[in-house]
């Protein structure tokens, strides 16, 4: 529920602010206690509660999957080890039908992130008050803290910090393989040579500068796209979930009337979770068979 110490507009921009650990203006570091503080941190500064998600969801996920491979049988496996095997399978039916070349890592990789990010989107739906409210009430209990200065989001996929990281991650791995792959003149022909060829080298030099500037922008627009896709659509459905919060501090009716949209967002929303979760997955299964792609395949 709301807070009604809050305006709405507060309310909205608290829950939209990370938890910033930095450096203050006057040389002391600690956590931000506004908006400001954490800005003026810049670069060094590290917002803890997207950390603590994403390393305690990590954990979480090689713990499930690390018991369910202890205890695998082939005699009478549990209702745990199918609900894996099932993902498994369509995780490696996802590479297979998408990733051409040879590279053990893929899959593993693909699952990784498929699990890890789908763990990361579900944090929203978990009602927004309450494990922020939950640590503002810890702080201001336990040491004396201003609850209103405690900040806590608790998805970190709508941090743009975690999705860029993710994607840049990704970006940078795809790189590596296609150096590897393709070497250094490979690489710098896939992004001079096309899409515009000529047999005549003077029209082929004209045309390689104009498809070194149409393949540089596809190439920097991966990653973009990669994180922006996540951020954007995770940001939006935290930002319904937050909206229909404040309603249930303008009476009963409007209470009930918001229960019933969340829930309904919360259905819809199980399926966006899911779907941002699959195309983070499915891209990055395509970028790196585009890294494993030799010259002679385009």
């Amino acid at each position: 529920m709301a807070d009604q110490a809050l305006t709405a507009g507060q309310y909205i921009k608290h829950h939209l602010q990370n938890m910033t650990y930095g450096q203050h203006t006057d040389g002391t570091w600690g956590l931000a206690r506004t908006a400001e503080e954490a800005k003026e941190m810049g670069f060094l500064s590290i917002n803890v509660d997207t950390m603590f998600w994403s390393i305690f969801l990590g954990v979480l996920f090689l713990w499930i999957f690390r018991r369910a491979a202890k205890n695998a049988t082939a005699d009478t496996p549990s209702g745990l080890q199918n609900f894996i095997e099932m993902i498994i399978e369509f995780v490696d039916g996802s590479v297979k039908g998408a990733f051409n070349g040879r590279n053990p890592l893929v899959a593993p990789m693909a699952l990784t992130i498929f699990i890890w990010v789908f763990l990361i989107n579900f944090m929203d739906l978990i009602p927004v008050d309450w494990l922020p409210g939950t640590v503002a009430w810890i702080a201001a209990t336990f040491f004396g803290a201003d609850p209103h200065h405690i900040y806590f989001k608790v998805v970190p996929s709508t941090d743009p910090n975690a999705t860029f990281g993710m994607a840049l991650a990704v970006f940078m791995l795809s790189l590596y393989y296609s150096f590897k792959i393709k070497g250094v003149m490979g690489f710098v022909g896939e992004l001079t040579l096309h899409p515009f060829s000529s047999d005549n080298k003077v029209l082929q030099m004209v045309f390689i500068p104009i498809n070194f500037v149409l393949e540089f922008v596809a190439l920097i627009a991966k990653p973009l796209s990669l994180s922006l896709r996540l951020y954007g659509n995770m940001f939006a459905g935290e930002m319904i979930f937050i909206l229909i919060a404040i309603m249930y501090g303008g009476g009963w009716a409007l209470g009930i009337f918001g229960g019933f949209l969340q829930l309904g967002w919360a259905i819809f929303h199980i399926l966006i979770i899911t779907l941002q979760a699959y195309i983070f997955m499915t891209l990055t299964i395509v970028y790196m068979d585009l890294a494993h792609q030799v010259p002679d395949e385009h």
